[in-house]
């Protein structure tokens, strides 16, 4: 077709035939996406990950609301109920073949006081939540700032900072904490009483953890320095503390919120264990660890040791399928 000269676009089209441009919706721009929305997107597609996310909030307002729930459908967790223990026997009066169950009290009530195991449950949830996020927030803070530093500035610096990282990782963290929970005393550094042994863990657990996540963020700050990105700030005449702060951490919060989240889980059990051998927070203070070690004695009733085992179970559980959902998200690589 030869087109003759003031002929315009559309006179250049055959006819029966549409031009591609106007199978275009008018007046709809194409939105860009950012890094977080294409992650929460790939998120949302595991079920897995989100079902632990659930969880996790749902664990969370227990922890928050925990007076309140108690309140509206529990007791006490200190107070005795001898109504519900056989004087002869020393076993739950119900007649449930598990023992303790029965209107009142859902998850029964523990041996030989007669506390009703439910609202321990739930106040439990309180200081294992407590310690674990507080710790992995210390032992975060101390790793991401020494790992990305050595990672940086290399030298000297790196190895000082790596050979650090070798001592705290060789170190026997757990035989220290007995040592530490049996020799401070009830009062000391200004505290006393439960505060003080939350601080002692959090400290314990946070500050000798911070290795691990040091060493994955010292590795990743190694291979992004040599990117284009922080070349171009240096030539443009940034500061080292500026690429570390505006360049490098945005760049490494995906590994942080992954690890942060697999640390979690792994932060409760360590508490649990040392509430369990005893040098975690004092009795008659109700945490998981403490009700399975209390429940040991008592091992012809089940259930008192079911429920607490269970919790840490669900959350040590949903953290990790979160964790790893949070990971396949953030790094679709490494599926």
């Amino acid at each position: 077709m030869v087109v003759g000269p003031g002929t315009s676009v559309s006179d250049q089209v055959p006819v029966g035939r549409e031009p591609e441009e106007a199978k275009a919706v008018p007046g709809v721009p194409i939105e860009g996406r950012s890094l977080g929305r294409i992650a929460w997107t790939r998120l949302k597609r595991d079920k897995v990950a989100i079902a632990g996310g659930v969880v996790i909030i749902l664990l969370i307002l227990m922890a928050i609301f925990a007076p309140l729930i108690v309140k509206l459908i529990g007791y006490d967790p200190n107070a005795f109920h001898p109504e519900a223990i056989d004087s002869t026997t020393q076993s739950p009066t119900s007649s449930f073949p598990f023992g303790g169950f029965d209107g009142k009290h859902w998850m029964g009530v523990d041996m030989p006081f007669g506390r009703d195991i439910f609202s321990r449950v739930v106040y439990g949830s309180r200081i294992s939540l407590l310690i674990a996020f507080l710790a992995t927030l210390l032992c975060v803070v101390i790793g991401a700032t020494l790992g990305v530093i050595a990672g940086f500035y290399g030298g000297w610096v790196d190895t000082v900072i790596s050979r650090a990282m070798d001592v705290f990782l060789a170190f026997p963290i757990l035989v220290f904490a007995l040592a530490v929970g049996g020799v401070v005393p009830d009062n000391a550094f200004g505290l006393k009483g439960d505060s003080l042994r939350i601080v002692l863990l959090i400290f314990v657990i946070g500050f000798f953890n911070w290795a691990y996540i040091a060493r994955i963020l010292r590795g990743q700050t190694l291979s992004l320095r040599e990117r284009e990105f922080v070349d171009a700030a240096r030539s443009l005449g940034a500061r080292n503390g500026y690429i570390i702060v505006r360049e490098l951490l945005p760049n490494l919060i995906a590994p942080i919120l992954v690890y942060a989240t697999l640390l979690i889980p792994s932060n409760i059990l360590f508490e649990a264990a040392l509430s369990f051998l005893g040098v975690g927070v004092k009795a008659p203070t109700p945490t998981w660890g403490g009700m399975l070690s209390e429940a040991v004695r008592f091992y012809t009733t089940p259930h008192f040791m079911f429920w607490p085992g269970m919790a840490i179970f669900v959350t040590v559980l949903a953290f990790n399928l979160f964790g790893d959902g949070l990971r396949d998200a953030l790094d679709p690589k490494t599926r």
